[in-house]
Order: C-alpha cells, then structure tokens, then sequence
C-alpha cells in the first residue's frame, strides 16, 4: 500500500501553495469551498489527515473496499485509517471541505470514538436540500471563524467540527453504543475495537498485526478471555473471532486490490504464517480465492 498522502503533498497537489507553520503545536485546521470539476477524481489512498466534505453533485466513493453512489448531495468523513476517493459522474459540483490533523483535537476529545470515524461505522450521509442549507450555515460559519482576529477562533473552530459530526450522527443514530452506555460491557467493548483498529492500515510489509485471536487481545486488555467474549457479544451482537476476521478480511481486500503487493506479502502483513491458510480464509468468507479477487 502507497504511503498516506500528508497535509504537505494535498497542498502542493491541490493548491500549489503552502500555508506557514503547518505542523505546529495547536495541529492543523484549514476549509475550503469545494470548486466545480470535470472529470478530475481524487486518488485512492490514505491520507494522514481528517476531512468532512459537503458534495453537492452526482458521485460515487470508494471508501475501503464499498462502493457508495451519491444521488445528490452528501456529506462525508474521512479518517487516516481508510484510504477513499470519489468518482464525479455530474460534470459540475460544488460543496466545501475542511480538513485538521489529530494534533487539532489533541487534549479536546478522541475523534476515533465516534461511529464516523470508525471502520465499521457510516461516512457517507444522503442529505436533503434542507439539511444541505444548514450544513452551508456550519461551512460559512467556518470561514467567518478562521478569518477573523478573534484570539480563541481556534476553539470555535473546533466546536463546528463537533456541530458536522453530531449533525450526521443524528441523521443515523448509532446502533453499538446506543442502549449501554457507559456499562462495563460497553467499556471493554470499545476498548477491544480500539486495539483492534490500532493494528491498521498494514502499510509495510514487514510491519504485521500483533494480535490475531481472542486470548490475544484478552491478554493485552488484562481480563479473562470468556469475560471479553461475553462483553463484546452482548455489545456488538457479534463474537469476538467474527469480529477480528471481519477487520482482516477488509484490510486483506483493500490490499489485494489497491497494493502492488503479491499474495504471500499480504498474507505475512496480515499474520498468517502459511499462504495457504490465507488462501483457505480468504475463500472461506469471499467464496473466491486471492489471486481471483485481485483479478474480478
């Protein structure tokens, strides 16, 4: 898998100038008004950086390995975790982006708890036209924010990017965490999909995921395995296995399709120590062999 495209590489690609002093202590922060484009698709990759992007036009997105077809407008989340690009099939959009880095939110909350942000979560949402107006109000508000002399904009700043999130979540209210919050199962739950999440993207060959198994992540997380299997059960209505198996077999997807890697190297970065029990997993849960997915 290419490396994840930086802040630095998305201005020089994009605008051909550099803002001062981006990578500095209080992190990242920048929005856009999303000009119209032909025919123009973003690249499929990571990047290193977050993005909340309100389209308005005919389009479909590539986001891990979905494909997603936008009929009007929508607005989307993008995280350093999941490579995405868009395919414009109008000719003429408009919309606006803004983009931050981690460092933007450091000591004012955890992004990655949030289902938009989160691999299993939603990142595309359909919009209205009313809910399309009120998103443009967020947006202006944004570029009112960050030209201003106002000493603590950054803060405001950071308040709208809580507005978009919650703004979506509540178009699709979360199904996870919904009716057990803050209980001990939901607590060692969350802190299971967070390990588990942290193992990716694989992004050297060499690099691999250290946990594969339950006992493993029960080990890592200091409780006895039954007690995380029954926890993560009662929480996300899935095993503990199911749910690691689902997270490889996406990361072995988007490399199969999107690395120049061969099928021995992927197999290695995903932990499995022989090709053929790649092989047997991989068909197992796709009904296709490796080289066959690559290929379709």
């Amino acid at each position: 898998m290419d490396k994840p495209e930086t802040l630095e590489e998305l201005y020089k690609r994009k605008f051909e100038w550099m803002p001062d002093g981006i990578r500095n202590d209080i992190g990242h922060f920048n929005v856009f008004e999303l000009k119209p484009l032909v025919g123009k698709p973003i690249p499929y990759k990571r990047r290193d950086y977050y993005k909340i992007m309100l389209v308005i036009g005919h389009s479909k997105v590539h986001y891990a390995n979905k494909v997603i077809e936008v009929q009007k407008q929508a607005v989307s989340f993008s995280n350093p975790h999941i490579p995405y690009k868009w395919e414009h099939v109008d000719d003429v959009r408009e919309g606006f982006f803004c983009i931050f880095n981690h460092h933007f939110f450091h000591q004012f909350g955890n992004l990655n708890q949030y289902e938009v942000f989160q691999p299993n979560g939603t990142h595309v949402f359909e919009l209205t036209d009313e809910q399309v107006n009120k998103l443009k109000i967020i947006y202006e508000r944004m570029f009112e924010e960050i030209n201003s002399e106002y000493i603590y904009k950054y803060d405001v700043l950071r308040n709208l990017v809580f507005e978009l999130l919650h703004f979506a979540m509540k178009i699709q209210p979360s199904s996870l965490f919904d009716k057990q919050s803050g209980n001990a199962s939901q607590r060692i739950s969350a802190l299971f999909l967070e390990l588990l999440e942290r193992q990716f993207p694989i992004d050297d060959v060499h690099q691999g995921i250290q946990f594969r198994t339950a006992s493993d992540f029960a080990n890592q997380l200091n409780v006895h395995v039954n007690h995380l299997n029954r926890a993560v059960k009662e929480i996300t209505q899935k095993t503990t296995s199911q749910l690691i198996a689902e997270r490889v077999l996406q990361e072995a997807k988007i490399l199969l399709k999107h690395s120049r890697w061969n099928v021995s190297e992927i197999a290695y970065g995903l932990g499995f120590k022989e090709l053929t029990h790649f092989n047997n997993f991989f068909k197992k849960h796709t009904q296709l062999s490796p080289l066959k997915f690559r290929s379709v």
